[in-house]
């Protein structure tokens, strides 16, 4: 039974960046291709032991070593660059978003990993679907109680980062309206998205025990939450952004996690009681990120009105000594530049503009 344990939370500061990519043929459309890249060919050094495939095989992860903030800028660049160049090696492209507008997932092939044919067994048809592409930022955590407290406080927040990173306008090849349709498709699976607060570490980790020895998950990497307390790499994972091709937005938002988290922890050790907001009202934040993107307005933290995305970007910026996240937000959004390209110039265009 893989669980994690409390003392796994021994160091503060550190990162990890996870990115799911698309793999794409000539045509730049999804295709598989996982089985070469991760099982059939050596990749590039730096992808060794943090190469790994998802539910389907045009979906493919990398993981960077565990880096420091002032290191982790050459440390995506690099493993992107490796993968860029282990795949073209092969015959296959990569692009990023959090929903490919090509992906049709009734034509694509699934992993045969017994872990995720097991997935599909047990949860059928949302699992079927889920062709989603995410980006996870781990911050580690010398506390585990600590970790917990900042995994429920940084929940507010979350919403924010979606909003900003709103990416995948399409689905299937249709326009759903939304700025992050991910966010709604990965919804659909159990165990993800916003998460209840817990008291202690202690809770979460009978938590993580209760769903394992109750088939519910089959290990504690499968509470697929948009935060969780990572019990066995020691962090806070947020796992909320769409991914992205601009590897310059990767990096704002590793940026402000980096921030974030960092904060939150000094505020909890400065004995902060902290919101521990309802889960609806939280539902409800991330309900406009994802409908509204950069044109998003949240309830505020403290319930009294709203404040709007602009504000909450100025504010965290200044906050916390910042700029990524008010570049992004200054700029066109990655949902619609992808409207305006297939408005413009097509679908093939569009595609082209999602390769890394």
């Amino acid at each position: 039974m893989e669980l994690g344990s409390a003392e796994n939370f021994t160091e503060m500061g550190t990162l990890g960046v996870e990115e799911e990519f698309f793999v794409v043929d000539e045509r730049g459309v999804p295709t598989a291709g996982t089985d070469e890249l991760v099982y059939e060919t050596d990749p590039p050094d730096i992808l060794e032991d943090r190469l790994d495939h998802e539910l389907f095989k045009c979906v493919i992860e990398t993981q960077t070593p565990k880096t420091t903030l002032s290191n982790v800028d050459d440390d995506v660049r690099a493993v992107r660059e490796a993968l860029v160049e282990h795949a073209g090696s092969n015959g296959f492209g990569i692009a990023a978003a959090g929903l490919h507008p090509g992906a049709k997932w009734r034509e694509l092939k699934h992993a045969e990993k017994e872990r995720y044919r097991a997935q599909l067994e047990r949860i059928q048809y949302p699992q079927h679907r889920n062709t989603t592409a995410g980006l996870h930022v781990h911050v580690g955590v010398d506390d585990a109680d600590a970790a917990v407290w900042v995994a429920n406080e940084v929940r507010w927040y979350l919403p924010v980062m979606l909003a900003l990173s709103a990416n995948s306008p399409y689905w299937d090849g249709y326009d759903t309206g939304l700025q992050s349709a991910r966010a709604k498709i990965f919804e659909g699976l159990p165990n993800t998205g916003m998460p209840t607060d817990f008291d202690s570490y202690k809770e979460f980790s009978e938590f993580e025990r209760m769903m394992v020895e109750n088939g519910s998950i089959n290990d504690r990497g499968e509470l697929w939450y948009d935060v969780r307390p990572h019990s066995s790499h020691g962090t806070v994972e947020v796992r909320t952004p769409d991914g992205q091709a601009d590897p310059e937005r990767v990096l704002a938002f590793v940026e402000y996690t980096h921030a974030l988290i960092t904060d939150l922890v000094e505020r909890y050790e400065d004995g902060e009681t902290g919101y521990r907001h309802r889960r609806e009202l939280l539902d409800e934040n991330k309900w406009r990120a994802m409908r509204y993107g950069h044109e998003a307005s949240f309830i505020r933290r403290d319930r009294d009105g709203e404040i709007s995305l602009a504000e909450v970007v100025g504010r965290e910026c200044d906050r916390l000594g910042v700029t990524g996240i008010g570049d992004i937000f200054d700029g066109e959004s990655g949902a619609e530049c992808q409207r305006r390209i297939r408005d413009e110039d097509g679908f093939e265009a569009v595609c082209e503009s999602l390769l890394l």
